[in-house]
């Protein structure tokens, strides 16, 4: 096929972990494809009075730390400009995110094919949009009512997660039982003293032997890795010390993409990372999810390849 024009709307390329970077590693997997690879970030977003455009760097990619892109040209572009936007600004999803999404959208010209939707990417809260599926979660209360909290602290005696909602990367995710004496301070500071929800979820024991991320793109797995907490920590997040470790995905597993699949693509969701705990649903990641890269490593395959070939597919169709 002719060589297309993908841009990729993420953090600074100069600071990416090369041997890590699940963004880094679907560019290089276009870069050997012949496609021409831009880079831009979103301060770079502008709108100029009749469409959105930012300015891009096209770039030469490579695995070597420290040498790892070469910019062979720089410029201000239109969004219509590109076949395909990646947009994979890691987390916080805060209001400058959110206008981001927005500002992407504002093309006078056709627009790119979004991987992932800027509209499902604003609609998909990576904790709440999971409780679309309560049948297939621990049971969970999301509130900002400390007495709630308490109680469902209370009701299960091998203890309760509380997240924040808008965390990631493992951030500010404790485990507490009933009878901890830091339980009420904990409360009041997550929910800074009733102001703010926060998820509330059942303990799941399986939790000690890891949780599993599973890569999902056009809603079907294509690889998953486990993560395993380190023995003084409850979080199996690799960006909190998790240990990644080789996996297979079990029949509940498989069951469980099979049943978020038609939500997914009905909101543009084409390249998404869930986690699983024992037989448990805890969260639905699409901003930018990790790990291709674990993947690739432990099971010999590419799944970075899946990416740009349904990037190639939904592009000849635009």
């Amino acid at each position: 096929m002719a060589p297309l024009n993908l841009g990729f709307l993420m953090d600074p390329l100069e600071q990416v972990r090369v041997d890590h970077d699940s963004t880094f590693a679907m560019m290089l997997e276009a870069h050997r494809r012949g496609h021409t690879v831009r880079y831009l970030e979103q301060g770079s977003l502008q709108f100029s009075g009749t469409r959105s455009e930012a300015r891009m760097r096209k770039v030469a990619v490579r695995r070597e730390v420290g040498r790892h892109f070469d910019v062979l040209e720089e410029s201000v572009q239109p969004i219509s400009s590109l076949d395909v936007l990646f947009l994979r600004k890691d987390p916080p999803v805060d209001v400058e995110f959110l206008h981001a999404t927005q500002l992407v959208e504002l093309c006078a010209g056709k627009p790119p094919i979004f991987i992932n939707s800027p509209q499902g990417i604003r609609d998909a809260n990576e904790k709440l949009f999971t409780m679309n599926f309560p049948e297939l979660m621990p049971e969970t209360y999301v509130t900002r009512d400390r007495s709630v909290l308490a109680d469902f602290i209370r009701r299960h005696a091998d203890g309760v997660i509380l997240k924040p909602i808008d965390g990631f990367g493992g951030k500010g995710i404790v485990f507490v039982k009933h009878g901890d004496r830091n339980a009420r301070s904990l409360l009041e500071m997550m929910t800074d003293h009733g102001r703010e929800a926060i998820v509330a979820q059942v303990y799941v024991p399986a939790s000690r032997q890891g949780d599993k991320r599973i890569i999902l793109v056009n809603g079907d797995p294509v690889g998953g890795v486990l993560r395993v907490p380190s023995e003084d920590d409850h979080r199996g997040n690799m960006a909190a010390g998790g240990t990644p470790v080789k996996t297979t995905l079990t029949e509940r597993e498989k069951e469980i993409c099979a049943r978020l699949k038609p939500k997914l693509l009905e909101h543009g969701l084409y390249l998404v990372g869930i986690d699983v705990l024992g037989d448990y649903l805890t969260e639905v990641n699409v901003t930018s999810p990790t790990g291709l890269v674990e993947i690739d490593a432990l099971d010999g395959i590419n799944v970075e390849a899946h990416v740009i070939d349904l990037a190639e597919r939904l592009a000849t169709k635009r």
